[in-house]
């Protein structure tokens, strides 16, 4: 007989079982079309040696099949899905027709004659067993037993068995290719032994292990029941790729030998671990988190002075004090390269450039720079990491950025370090002491990581706009470099040469097309920021640019030339005046100098007298320390009568208000205690004091005034509210050495030990107490 072919995969078709089919081939559909169109449709059914084969050939296809009749076929889309019924078996003799689909030449294969009560025998024996261990079919089968009564031939029973058992492919070919009944038969007991034994390993397995497990080890037990199944089989897959490429990657990697001891026994854990488990992926992430740190990479120091000059120059302004400390880091590295990296602190207003400038530190050493914000940080576990127990754990927060810096010696800023928050999930400050100690860095070990790592080479530097808030072991571990705010005319340097040339190339600018003169970029300082930083500045120029930029896209051509009465209409009206002094000071009002974030300010200190009342009235929103200010101030005048004009205080009984404006603004400190104890002294002198006289100190109840901090600052404010004297502590005349000649010019700076001499100094009039006067 010549007959269509319809090769199927994994599967085969046995006589008298009908066996459901999906064929998608181009030549699978064209030989059932063949098939159907032929009056009995008859088709032959044999199996692929591999699957992975869409165009078989005789090689491929083994050499016995089934000779079967189409039923039900029904097209589904583009594939045809039907039932065959087998018929007989076949031999493949030859294929005369390849193209477009196989015609085969087959012959019937008919079985050798057996001895009858051996057959029977067989056929109890395959009922008997079928009956015992209905687990040996598939789940999904009908009752046998019941089938077993339509079924009476003993081969039928065999087939049937086979059709509802998970064999393999090769197993039910050579079950289809025995030469007589009993054969299939004896066969088919074999293959039902083999599943017994299966069966019975899996209830020794499940003996084996506990009842009372979580969803997690359950799920574990269960593929570990399955490995062992597979193990018995000899069938068991490699799925030790992954494995291999971490140990070939650990075996490249240089690591210390407690990491390199570490990897090893995660390794091997990892390979007990199925790659379903959950605790496969939390072990696979811990080991590439110890390949991928840079135990011993780093970079190369570049320690030419001179480039990082240039650098540190190209990129900032002034700021001497921090350059210079660079500088000598540079020249410490050059003699010994083992030293350990500083741990510098920079403090100061917000835009005097502490986060830019830890950038420039990376670009002039040459090191990777990593920035962290430690603003508003509140758990402890986010800079020491959580432990693996934990769902979800991962690495703290300082060794990712050592990680992701690809070396053990960058350049890791930590900014906001005041800002720091602390409550029941721990202290980030602790954290950080055992970081920021040199002494205790060199073996730093995070909770996750849970292994030694060197971070005495990183180059840390903080930054903070106030020590206030930063605990005192943790100040004491840093360096502290203090950045001033600028002064006029170093902001408007630093607009020339950075800001305005950054904010053209951002706007799309040549820099022939605008031109600002330093009159409008002083009115800009002066009438549209209030900050001791240019960041205020640096957005008003931003803005101008912008509206420049405007005007070219809008069809001009001409050079802009930006003139001080322009502000107005590109930066709308001013946002600031200038500190103007007081044209006519009351007795009872001085002028003090206080220290803010944003820079210095003129700070009025006000007084007067309460007829028929007591006592000290304080407003202003006054700090603690301010109220005692005015307390000690105003106990000193009252034990010091001779310094008024007529030598005694006022008869009549009054009580005392003091004022400092600007109420909604909280205030605090003890640098105004000079200011106050001015006030109080014109109040009851009734002398006012001098006009274009500021001051600053803090004093004591027997007369020293101590030193103040800001003082850069105060005499700026002082300069820019056209003030001509400035009253300061004797103890500060050092701080002036940062001061530059330009703000010092036109002021008169008055340095006073004692505060019967500030009260002279600032109160035309005013005697001075007979014991100061005493050689």
């Amino acid at each position: 007989m010549i007959l269509p072919v319809l090769p199927i995969k994994n599967m085969v078709l046995y006589p008298r079982i009908a066996l459901p089919l999906s064929a998608g081939r181009s030549s699978s559909l064209a030989a059932i079309e063949s098939a159907m169109a032929a009056e009995d449709n008859v088709i032959v059914v044999v199996a692929q040696r591999r699957p992975e084969i869409e165009e078989p050939d005789t090689k491929d296809l083994f050499p016995i099949g089934t000779r079967g009749i189409l039923k039900k076929v029904m097209r589904v889309g583009d594939q045809l899905d039907m039932v065959v019924q087998g018929v007989e078996r076949v031999a493949l003799l030859d294929l005369p027709q390849r193209r477009p689909f196989l015609r085969a030449e087959v012959a019937a294969r008919p079985f050798a004659k057996d001895d009858p009560e051996v057959l029977e025998a067989m056929q109890r024996e395959l009922r008997e067993r079928i009956a015992a261990s209905p687990g040996l079919l598939r789940t999904d089968a009908p009752n046998v037993v019941q089938l077993f009564t339509l079924f009476r031939d003993p081969l039928d029973q065999a087939y049937l068995v086979a059709s509802l058992m998970e064999l393999d492919l090769e197993r039910q070919q050579t079950l289809l290719e025995a030469d007589s009944a009993s054969a299939a038969l004896r066969l088919m007991l074999s293959f039902l032994t083999h599943e017994e034994q299966i069966l019975k390993l899996r209830q020794k397995i499940t003996s084996a292990a506990t009842t009372e497990m979580s969803r997690e080890q359950k799920d574990y037990f269960l593929r570990q029941q399955m490995r062992a199944i597979q193990h018995e089989l000899g069938d068991e897959k490699n799925d030790e790729a992954e494995i291999t490429m971490l140990r070939e990657k650990a075996a490249a990697t240089e690591l210390p030998e407690a990491a390199r001891k570490e990897v090893e026994e995660q390794l091997v854990r990892l390979s007990r671990l199925n790659s379903m488990a959950p605790d496969y992926q939390v072990t696979r992430s811990y080991i590439e988190l110890i390949l991928e740190l840079p135990w011993n990479r780093r970079t190369t120091d570049d320690l030419d002075v001179g480039r990082a000059r240039r650098v540190l120059d190209e990129d900032h302004y002034d700021l001497k004090e921090v350059k210079e400390r660079i500088i000598e880091h540079l020249a410490v590295l050059r003699l010994n390269p083992k030293a350990k990296a500083p741990i510098l602190c920079f403090v100061g207003a917000p835009g005097v450039g502490k986060t830019s400038l830890g950038q420039s530190i990376a670009r002039a050493l040459g090191r990777a720079f990593e920035h962290m914000s430690l603003g508003g940080l509140h758990d402890e576990a986010e800079l020491r990491g959580h432990r693996r127990t934990y769902v979800g754990a991962m690495p703290g927060r300082i060794i990712q950025a050592v990680r992701r810096a690809g070396v053990n010696n960058p350049v890791l800023m930590l900014d906001e370090v005041d800002k720091i928050g602390r409550d029941f999930r721990g202290d980030p400050d602790a954290a950080l002491m055992e970081v920021l100690d040199p002494a205790q860095n060199v073996g730093f070990r995070d909770n996750y990581l849970d292994l030694p790592f060197d971070l005495s080479r990183v180059f840390f530097i903080t930054t903070a706009n106030s020590l206030d808030t930063i605990p005192g072991p943790l100040l004491d571990r840093m360096e502290l470099l203090r950045l001033a705010g600028y002064t006029d005319e170093e902001k408007l340097q630093i607009a020339v040469r950075y800001l305005l040339p950054r904010q053209l190339s951002q706007a799309g600018l040549r820099p022939d097309n605008l031109q600002l003169p330093d009159e409008t970029i002083h009115a800009v300082i002066r009438l549209y920021t209030r900050e001791a930083g240019v960041r205020q500045l640096d957005r008003a120029l931003g803005q101008i640019t912008r509206r420049v930029a405007l005007r070219f896209a809008e069809g001009k051509t001409e050079a802009v030339n930006v003139a001080a009465n322009d502000l107005a209409a590109l930066l709308g009206p001013e946002r600031f005046f200038l500190d103007q002094t007081r044209k006519i000071l009351r007795p009872g009002v001085a002028a003090g100098l206080a220290w803010t974030e944003a820079g210095g300010e003129v700070l009025y200190v006000e007084s007067s007298l309460l007829h028929g009342r007591d006592g000290l009235t304080m407003t202003g929103h006054l700090g603690e320390v301010m109220k005692e200010s005015v307390q000690t101030a105003h106990s000193y005048i009252l034990s010091h009568p001779e310094i008024l004009p007529s030598g005694r205080l006022p008869r009549h009984k009054a009580g005392i208000h003091v004022h400092v404006p600007a109420g909604a603004v909280p205030k605090d400190g003890p640098s105004a205690g000079v200011a106050i104890a001015v006030a109080l002294a014109s109040l009851y002198s009734g002398l006012p004091a001098r006009r274009d006289t500021a001051m600053t100190g803090e004093i004591t109840l027997s007369g020293p005034i101590l030193p103040v901090g800001g003082i850069k600052e105060k005499v700026l404010a002082a300069k820019r509210a056209e003030l001509a004297r400035v009253i300061l502590p004797k103890a500060n005349e050092k701080d002036l050495a940062e001061l530059p000649p330009e703000a010092r010019a036109g002021l008169e700076l008055v340095f006073v030990e004692e505060l019967d001499e500030a009260l002279t100094a600032a109160i035309p009039g005013l005697a001075r107490p007979l014991a100061a006067q005493v050689p």
